[in-house]
């Protein structure tokens, strides 16, 4: 559908404007164009960084579903690998979890975010899709009303007005959707884990066949097979240092000993591409529903990345708004888009456990928090405990398998 120009007041408009092109936002804009309703994409970076951005990996079973249910699944079935199985190693030896034959026998699929972004991308602007890159959203006005607006400041400098029947906010924490709430009719959740990762993407070949999770007295390490040439390894890191603080050489031999290649096998070293530092915080909004303003992806929540969550769900919780916006605007049926709040927040909460639960068994509470008060040596115990039990109970793995691959 082509551009509605006003050239009086530069406002422009769709039935629906997403602001953010991650994979909640790209996912909602096919979905909506399959259906046949007018859509349009907002985009602060450029095509170019929007494929490139480096996240996750790890696509659960039911996003797979998802995927496959909208053709939006070929690129991860070429060129993904099926994954089912974790290893953790510890002081008292190494265990490994085909957590694949566990619980309902999920298994993930390892395919780089980017790549999955740039499938989506490709598809939506293939059939006709339209999106605008280097447009900065300032501000969502209206929410309450029935014709909200998106103001945008333009590459060249120009303000534009969007006008809208819905807006959703697919543009993260510090986006112009959450911005724009008004104050009191959000809660927000934040919380701090109090554990810092350093990041860092390495042209290197897996060295082991299954995730890596290692617990060492100096901290967590973890290994993460990204493609076959590729590998993302996770160091925990002093909380303020930054990521080029300690050389190559220096990271490497930190991660042969956290993960006791002494003792399990040497990893295969390379160059390192990225380096990244980031904390483990976790953060809610509620609702997810502003009149007409909808909230989805890291806009309405952000997980620490102990579990990989966050792209499963942002991919759910586009389904779910794409099939309620169609409701509405198709049929005149609002009740999707009433309960579509409850229905994500249930999702989200449930991954939030999880997540936490993850977080807790991989590193010792950090020095000041309530749970450090009982000492180190107690701490230690209760980790130690927790990864015996792993170890140990067909039930307690059960569990684990079931919420690590679930949504």
């Amino acid at each position: 559908m082509t551009e509605r120009n006003d050239p009086h007041t530069s406002c422009r408009s769709a039935d629906v404007v997403v602001l953010g092109a991650g994979p909640a936002g790209l996912v909602l804009g096919v979905l909506l164009h399959a259906a046949g309703i007018d859509c349009l994409i907002l985009e602060r970076a450029s095509r170019a960084r929007v494929q490139t951005r480096a996240r996750a990996g790890f696509l659960a079973p039911n996003t797979v579903r998802i995927l496959d249910r909208h053709g939006l699944a070929g690129g991860l079935h070429r060129d993904g690998r099926r994954h089912g199985a974790c290893e953790f190693r510890t002081q008292d030896g190494r265990f490994r979890l085909d957590y694949g034959t566990l619980g309902q026998g999920g298994r993930h699929h390892v395919y780089p975010q980017q790549n999955l972004v740039t499938d989506l991308l490709t598809h939506y602007l293939d059939i006709g899709g339209r999106i605008r890159f280097h447009t900065d959203a300032l501000a969502v006005h209206d929410a309450d009303s029935a014709r909200p607006s998106v103001t945008t400041r333009e590459p060249d400098g120009r303000s534009i007005r969007w006008n809208a029947r819905y807006v959703a906010g697919c543009d993260g924490r510090h986006g112009a959707a959450r911005r724009s709430l008004r104050p009191g009719t959000a809660r927000y959740h934040h919380h701090d884990h109090g554990v810092t990762w350093l990041g860092l993407l390495a042209e290197t070949p897996p060295s082991l066949d299954a995730v890596g999770y290692a617990v060492h007295g100096r901290g967590f390490a973890g290994h993460m097979a990204r493609t076959a040439d590729v590998t993302r390894y996770y160091l925990q890191w002093q909380r303020g240092a930054p990521a080029d603080a300690w050389p190559e050489q220096r990271l490497w031999d930190e991660l042969d000993l956290r993960m006791r290649a002494a003792d399990h096998g040497p990893l295969q070293r390379g160059r390192l591409l990225e380096r990244g530092v980031f904390d483990l915080t976790c953060d809610v909004v509620e609702p997810l529903r502003h009149g007409s303003l909808l909230l989805a992806g890291d806009a309405a929540s952000l997980l620490a990345p102990a579990a990989a969550k966050g792209a499963n769900l942002a991919v759910l919780e586009a389904e779910i708004l794409a099939e309620a916006l169609a409701d509405a605007l198709l049929r005149g049926d609002t009740a999707g888009l009433d309960a579509y709040s409850d229905r994500c927040l249930a999702y989200i909460w449930r991954a939030q456990e999880f997540t936490g639960w993850m977080t807790r068994l991989l590193h010792a509470p950090p020095e000041g928090s309530p749970g450090a008060g009982a000492g180190p040596h107690f701490q230690a115990g209760l980790q130690r405990s927790r990864l015996n039990s792993l170890r140990t109970s067909r039930i307690h793995q059960d569990w684990f398998a079931e919420n690590y691959v679930g949504v």
